[in-house]
């Protein structure tokens, strides 16, 4: 099972890179082999180049029906250079699974695929002589795997409209977020949405000489970084008239239920984030800033000359590309009219200033107050010996509110941990989070079947 995890891994399925396009497929292709193999019927949809793999698990009259969403698509691994060993040359040290993918989302939809396995075989029979996967699952399964999570879920979200029959289920199992800390499982209760966007300034029709002009020639770096200082306040604060307008707390009960998570501010600074201090809107405390507020992040910015060595030019061009995350109540569409707004209010008359919004997405509240909320519960107890915790997600999936459209309830809970990287060099996933996983995922279809 290592060796197949560590193949789909060594496959550099970049979503964003046109020169990976190939390797997109050819992940997908990996896949849906592998779900060949345990008897579902496999359609590649919507894209030749990042389908949307579709597989339907062997019928089961009169059981429910469980949708596992999943990605087969990574981030780009750069920096190179800060990886320990190669992003695509799946390594193990010390328990854990080094590579880019390896936790976001590969190794999670690998330990979803194999408890499907793994349940089907139970049901063959001991010593039947059956092959793995030869007896009929306890569920209905369906799976809808995409390859464009990373850049905004088009193609699932075209086919989605089209179809929307496809997300019709009595669960949606998505197995792309972490555990809380190791032995806390996590079932989130919500996910930020993202507004994603890149800013590009002109202020002359070319670079110039600095010496030459420097004093009197409007510099784009310099009005591009004053638009971006005029958007978010020293102290954190977005300065976007009305963002903050709709923005509601979370509930008393909720914020008392993170209070009492293993949560160490100063650890959480030193470990995970790596920083002499944490920023942002200090008067709240660092799990609501994290999961329930909006944030303006600047992601890059280029223009000019940043080569070796020197060249005095006044850039005549520079472009910022920046993103939003987006609590409830705060839409993809309203927050990018609003953003258009303030950038242009900011900007100064010599200036030509646009937007480009390359993608986005809306929030997610789930009510967990369901029957599948109860059984996925029960599975990590018996498991890992207690309930997943109720947090949220300060992260996106951008397709998660069309898959529950239908109704079904959609129980957002991996086994990923907090200290696993992901779209970060040396991206890992722990090997033992994997198998539990898989018994986690077997036992929760199991139940789900009513016979558990």
């Amino acid at each position: 099972m290592q060796e197949e995890l560590c193949t789909f891994l060594a496959i550099p399925s970049v979503s964003t890179d046109p020169a990976h396009y190939p390797d997109c497929r050819r992940a997908a292709e990996w896949l849906g082999e592998h779900l060949e193999q345990l008897r579902c019927a496999v359609e590649y949809i919507g894209s030749e180049t990042h389908p949307v793999i579709s597989a339907v698990g062997p019928a089961v009259p009169g059981k429910p029906t469980v949708l596992v969403y999943g990605h087969y698509d990574v981030q780009p691994p750069d920096p190179l250079d800060e990886w320990d060993t190669p992003p695509f040359e799946p390594t193990v040290r010390d328990g854990n699974v080094f590579a880019r993918g390896a936790t976001d989302d590969k190794g999670q939809v690998f330990a979803i695929v194999k408890a499907f396995e793994a349940v089907r075989a139970d049901r063959a029979g001991a010593g039947t002589g059956a092959g793995a996967g030869a007896g009929a699952p306890p569920v209905n399964v369906r799976f809808l795997i995409e390859g464009q999570e990373e850049t905004g879920s088009d193609v699932l979200s075209e086919l989605l409209d089209r179809e929307p029959e496809r997300v019709e289920a009595d669960a949606v199992l998505v197995s792309d977020t972490p555990y809380y800390a190791p032995g806390w499982p996590a079932v989130e209760t919500g996910l930020r949405g993202i507004c994603y966007g890149e800013i590009t300034v002109r202020t002359a029709k070319s670079d110039l000489h600095s010496g030459l002009y420097g004093g009197a020639a409007p510099n784009a770096h310099e009005t591009l970084v004053r638009i971006l200082a005029g958007l978010k306040s020293a102290n954190g604060r977005i300065r976007i008239p009305g963002l903050y307008d709709a923005v509601a707390r979370p509930s008393k009960r909720e914020r008392d239920g993170w209070k009492k998570l293993p949560f160490k501010e100063r650890s959480f600074m030193r470990d995970e984030v790596g920083s002499k201090a944490l920023t942002g809107l200090l008067r709240y405390p660092v799990l609501e800033r994290l999961w329930a507020l909006p944030t303006l992040d600047i992601h890059g910015i280029s223009g000019g000359f940043t080569g070796e060595g020197a060249k005095t030019v006044i850039p005549a061009q520079a472009s910022a590309k920046l993103s939003l995350r987006l609590v409830p109540n705060l839409t993809y569409k309203k927050v990018a009219r609003q953003l258009t707004r303030a950038v242009k209010a900011l900007a100064p008359k010599y200036a030509d200033v646009k937007i480009d919004f390359i993608h986005g997405a809306d929030p997610v509240l789930v009510d967990t107050d369901s029957r599948p909320f109860e059984l996925i519960d029960q599975a990590f107890r018996e498991v890992e010996g207690r309930d997943a915790t109720r947090t949220r997600s300060g992260g996106s999936i951008p397709i998660v509110s069309e898959l529950g459209k239908a109704g079904a309830p959609v129980i957002l809970s991996g086994i990923g941990l907090p200290d696993d990287r992901l779209h970060a060099p040396n991206e890992k996933i722990n090997l033992e989070q994997v198998w539990k996983g898989v018994r986690v995922f077997g036992r929760f279809f199991q139940l789900m079947s009513g016979n558990g």
